[in-house]
C-alpha cells in the first residue's frame, strides 16, 4: 500500500470513529424502520433466489461494512417478524458505528444480530463461515482495492447465494467531486476531522450560487444528515464513482453475474424517450448498452444498486404464469399501489428526482387488490374470472401487469411456503 493510501486509510478510520455515518439516534427505533435497497428481504427472496427459497431455511446474512446499521436492522427485523431462522452478522472496523448498531438492535430487542469488528480484507482470517446473502452497501467505493474486496466476498458466499451492492454513480453526483477537489487543498486529510469539518461548514455557508452542487437535489440525506452526512459527502478521503460500464466490468472481472439493477425499469431507456423510432432502435440493443444509455439520458443516478450472483450459480425465476405460484408485494400493499394508478391507467413512479409514467392494463387494479402474499395465482384468477373478465384475457393481462410492476421492483412471485 502506498503512503497516500496509508494516509487515506488513517483518515477514513478517524472519520467513522468521529462521525459515524449515517447519523442515527437509537431511540428513533421506537417509531420508525428504515426501508431501502439493497437487502430488503422480499427483494432478496426474488432477485437472489428467484422466489424458490423456503422461508423455513436457515438464513445467514453478512453486512460487510455495516455503518450505523440501516441494512442490518432492516433485514434482522424483517427476519424476526417472519420468524425466519438465521443470523445477521455486522462487520465494520469502526467501533463507534458498531456501538450504534448494538444500541439500535437493543431498542428493538433483536436477538438475531452478531457484531464483529474488522474489515472486508480481514474476512479470510475471521472464520465466520459461509453466507447465503451479503450486503455491501456504500463500501466498495471507499476501499483501496474494490476488486480484491469483491473476490473476498465471493469466497464467503454459500453456493447459490448472492450479494446486494450499492456504489456511487458519477452523473447524479455532479458538483460533489468539484468541491472535494477544492476541499482537498483547504482541508487536507492530514488535518484532524474536527478541523476539516469546520472548514467545510465555512465553505458551505459562502458557497457561490454557480456551484453545481447547489443545483443538485440528490443529496437531501447528506446535506440534512448532520455533521456525519456533510463530512461523508464532501470530505471522505477515498471516494470514487462507477458508471454502469465501470460497475459492469467490475462485476464481470470478479466472476459474478447481474441478477438485476434496482429498479430494472430505471435502466430501460424506452421509458425516457417517447420517440417511437428511437424506442425501436434502443430495443434492438443489449441490456448493458440500454443501461448505459439510460444512465446518460437520465443524468440523476447518484447511486447504482445491483444484485449479483456467482456466474457459475445458475438462477431461474419462478414462472409468473404458474397457477401454484404466490404473488407478493415488495413492501407497499397491493391495494395501496392500486389506489395510486390514475384513471388513465398510468402509474406515476419516481426514480429519485425523475418522475415517470408507466402504462398498466386496466385490470391491474383488480389483480393488485387481491395480492396478499398468501393467495396463489390460480386463486386470484378465479376471483377475477368471477368478476366477469373473459378467461382467455386474464393470463395475458396478468403477465403484462406482473412484467411492468416487476420492472419497478414492486411485485414478485414465489413458490408456496
Amino acid at each position: 500500500m502506498t503512503k497516500e493510501h496509508d494516509q487515506q486509510d488513517i483518515s477514513l478510520a478517524e472519520q467513522y470513529e468521529s462521525y459515524p455515518y449515517p447519523e442515527r439516534n437509537p431511540l428513533d427505533e421506537k417509531k420508525r424502520l428504515f426501508i431501502g435497497s439493497p437487502s430488503h428481504l422480499n427483494e432478496i427472496d426474488y432477485w437472489v433466489f428467484g422466489g424458490h427459497r423456503k422461508t423455513s431455511d436457515t438464513f445467514r446474512v453478512l453486512i460487510a461494512g455495516c455503518g450505523t446499521g440501516d441494512a442490518a436492522i432492516m433485514v434482522a427485523q424483517q427476519m424476526a417478524r417472519q420468524n425466519r431462522p438465521g443470523e445477521v452478522i455486522c462487520l465494520d472496523r469502526a467501533n463507534a458505528v458498531l456501538n450504534i448498531v448494538k444500541e439500535r438492535a437493543k431498542v428493538r430487542e433483536l436477538t438475531n444480530i452478531c457484531f464483529v469488528q474488522g474489515s472486508i480484507f480481514d474476512l479470510p482470517k475471521l472464520d465466520l463461515g459461509k453466507f447465503d446473502y451479503i450486503d455491501c452497501c456504500g463500501v466498495l467505493h471507499h476501499l483501496p482495492d474494490p476488486e480484491q474486496a469483491l473476490l473476498i466476498l465471493k469466497d464467503a458466499l454459500a453456493v447459490g447465494g448472492g450479494i446486494g451492492l450499492m456504489v456511487y454513480a458519477p452523473h447524479g453526483r455532479t458538483g460533489v467531486y468539484m468541491l472535494q477537489d477544492a476541499l482537498a487543498h483547504l482541508a487536507p486529510i492530514t488535518d484532524k476531522p474536527a478541523q476539516r469539518l469546520d472548514v467545510v461548514k465555512r465553505v458551505m455557508r459562502h458557497l457561490p450560487q454557480t456551484a453545481w452542487l447547489r443545483g443538485n437535489n440528490n443529496f437531501g440525506d447528506h446535506l440534512t444528515g448532520g455533521d456525519a452526512g456533510l463530512y461523508d459527502l464532501l470530505l471522505n478521503p477515498r471516494d470514487r464513482a462507477y458508471t454502469v460500464d465501470a460497475l459492469w466490468d467490475l462485476i464481470d472481472h470478479t466472476g459474478f453475474q447481474i441478477s438485476c439493477f434496482v429498479e430494472p425499469a430505471r435502466y430501460d431507456p424506452k421509458y425516457l424517450i417517447a420517440d417511437p423510432k428511437m424506442r425501436d432502435k434502443m430495443e434492438q440493443m443489449d441490456a448493458r448498452t440500454q443501461a448505459v444509455i439510460a444512465e446518460g439520458l437520465a443524468g440523476n443516478m447518484a447511486t447504482h444498486v445491483v444484485y449479483i450472483r456467482r456466474a457459475e450459480d445458475n438462477l431461474s425465476f419462478v414462472d409468473p404464469a404458474s397457477l401454484d405460484s404466490i404473488p407478493f408485494m415488495r413492501e407497499k400493499p397491493g391495494d395501496i399501489l392500486a389506489s395510486e394508478i390514475l384513471p388513465s391507467n398510468l402509474l406515476p413512479f419516481a426514480f429519485g428526482t425523475l418522475n415517470v409514467m408507466f402504462p398498466l392494463p386496466a385490470q391491474a387494479r383488480g389483480f393488485l387488490g387481491l395480492i396478499d402474499g398468501k393467495r396463489s395465482l390460480g386463486e386470484i384468477i378465479e376471483v377475477v374470472k368471477a368478476r366477469g373478465v373473459p378467461e382467455k384475457k386474464i393470463m395475458p393481462l396478468w403477465l403484462e401487469t406482473f412484467d411492468k410492476l416487476r420492472s419497478l421492483n414492486q411485485l414478485f412471485v414465489r413458490v408456496a411456503k
